[in-house]
């Protein structure tokens, strides 16, 4: 079965076929016109919008995610703000590893919201993934994309970016949210 990714960006759907392997699922890229407004307050509104605009597009059931690192001591964020935190990723990662300067609970979770949604725009299936840990004083590793680089899961001592793909999708907020999906979709004809 074959079910569009909603996004442009191809680590995700990389990383998505990876966890989805014997499962009979298939994700594949919205048409070239996708380009959702995420307006949401929250990463549940803007996981409906990005599938919801692809399914309409595609004609498809579309999946989507809406993810981010939520840091406690900056109350959350950069959270539903991850991706426009700074203009790239290394600046991101400058921008967060500065705020936290001097700064003693570095605590974390990475948040993945999805959502599966039939081409009419009704929700089929919602859920949310965690992977908590803390973030590092410095960058290290060159696997993974975003934050990964300075994000310590709990019960680790490296990086995401340290890890390999397989122990990253076991164990990472997308891994953890798209697992839920694929079994709700193993136990449901659509």
């Amino acid at each position: 079965m074959e079910i569009v990714f909603a996004t442009n960006n191809i680590n995700k759907l990389k990383e998505a076929n990876e966890i989805a392997q014997n499962s009979g699922i298939t994700f594949i890229l919205p048409p070239d016109s996708f380009n959702p407004e995420e307006t949401g307050t929250t990463f549940a509104e803007n996981s409906y919008i990005k599938a919801s605009e692809a399914a309409k597009l595609s004609g498809k059931i579309a999946l989507a995610d809406d993810s981010g690192l939520c840091v406690n001591v900056l109350n959350g964020a950069p959270g539903l703000y991850s991706a426009r935190y700074a203009e790239t990723q290394q600046l991101r990662i400058k921008r967060l590893l500065n705020e936290l300067a001097g700064e003693k609970d570095r605590q974390a979770q990475f948040v993945c919201c999805m959502t599966l949604v039939a081409p009419a725009g009704e929700i089929l299936y919602q859920t949310t993934g965690y992977c908590k840990g803390h973030i590092a004083h410095a960058p290290s590793g060159t696997h993974g994309f975003g934050y990964d680089p300075i994000f310590i899961p709990d019960n680790y001592t490296i990086t995401i970016a340290q890890m390999d793909d397989e122990t990253k999708n076991n164990i990472s907020h997308r891994g953890n949210a798209l697992k839920q999906v694929l079994k709700f979709l193993s136990n449901t004809n659509l």
